[in-house]
């Protein structure tokens, strides 16, 4: 398999705006590899701006192809509808028998995540989410979900209002912004029917939710789990994330967000057992190189890699690749 098949993603296409260096959102660590292939220290990479494109990552030092460059967990995480039933609630590790542990219709893989959960599902079981979910399903929605599981997240106090204003919303059209309104009704149905109080829920304006959803859209990354242990070949795990069938879910994270796209990308974002994202590179990268991973197959040609860049995420791209027409 060509490397250049290795990575297929949804991903962010971000803000020019505020420094992520010092957000709390960002959850990310790594940086000298030890012995035992574990992490110390700050990334080795730096956030900065590009006249072309807005936000990018670039390296700080050499790092040698195959090192791991930072992990990141998601600001949010959500399921989805198929694998409901088979992957922990909150961190999206697929559930194995016994290692099951149930609390009010959910799984979760451990008691931690089943504690770090009991916030926003505190919230969640308190309000009829029937129409709601069924309004996914027949629409084949996956991002709404997402927005009820922050929306919960938000009134537990797990997170702000704001937390994923930094992020770059869609364009969207006027039949999508119809849809988007349908599914903020039910949402907010769920909710005054829960009795919740009006300052609980003040934040949930159809302007919010769907300035959430637009950013939800381009932003969130879907999660294929290859499985495996950090000592497993990159170039592996890597085609094996690319032949995954399904999705577990789908999750919304800060720096990653801010790594911009290449068809020819020197990076890389795999998940190995959970939501937990792991940024590695593909081959050697210089001190000062910006760093760049693939949003979609980049297996496929020109002319198909053009279309799908700018319908899903607003851009033609010009990269090395594109510019001799491959």
């Amino acid at each position: 398999m060509s490397r250049l098949a290795l990575t297929r993603y949804s991903r962010c296409y971000l803000s020019r705006l505020l420094n992520p260096v010092t957000s709390p959102l960002f959850y990310s660590s790594a940086a000298t590899n030890r012995d035992d292939g574990s992490q110390t220290g700050p990334p080795p990479i730096r956030v900065g701006l590009t006249e072309s494109a807005g936000r990018a990552v670039f390296a700080t030092r050499r790092i040698s192809a195959g090192d791991l460059i930072h992990t990141a967990k998601p600001v949010v995480a959500c399921p989805s509808l198929v694998s409901f039933d088979s992957v922990c609630y909150l961190c999206l590790k697929k559930l194995m028998g016994s290692e099951k542990v149930q609390d009010r219709g959910v799984s979760y893989c451990s008691q931690e995540c089943q504690e770090n959960a009991k916030g926003f599902y505190d919230v969640e079981t308190r309000a009829d989410w029937s129409s709601f979910v069924d309004y996914c399903r027949t629409h084949n929605f996956k991002y709404p979900l997402m927005v009820k599981r922050l929306c919960c997240m938000i009134i537990s106090g797990d997170l702000p209002a704001d937390c994923l204003d930094i992020l770059q919303p869609a364009a969207l059209s006027s039949a999508m912004i119809s849809k988007i309104e349908d599914g903020y009704g039910l949402l907010w149905n769920a909710f005054r029917k829960a009795n919740f109080k009006d300052e609980d829920v003040a934040f949930l304006t159809k302007q919010w939710y769907t300035a959430i959803l637009a950013r939800i859209r381009i932003n969130a990354f879907r999660i294929d789990l290859v499985g495996g242990s950090c000592g497993e070949d990159l170039l592996s795990l890597a085609a094996a994330s690319v032949e995954c069938e399904g999705a577990v879910g789908h999750a919304v994270y800060m720096l990653p967000s801010f790594y911009n796209h290449d068809c020819d990308p020197n990076a890389h974002i795999m998940w190995l057992q959970n939501a937990d994202a792991r940024l590695t590179t593909l081959r050697d990268v210089e001190e000062g190189e910006e760093l760049r991973i693939c949003y979609i197959d980049a297996s496929m040609g020109y002319e198909a890699r053009q279309t799908i860049l700018s319908q899903g995420f607003g851009f033609l791209c010009n990269c090395l690749r594109c510019k001799s027409g491959d």
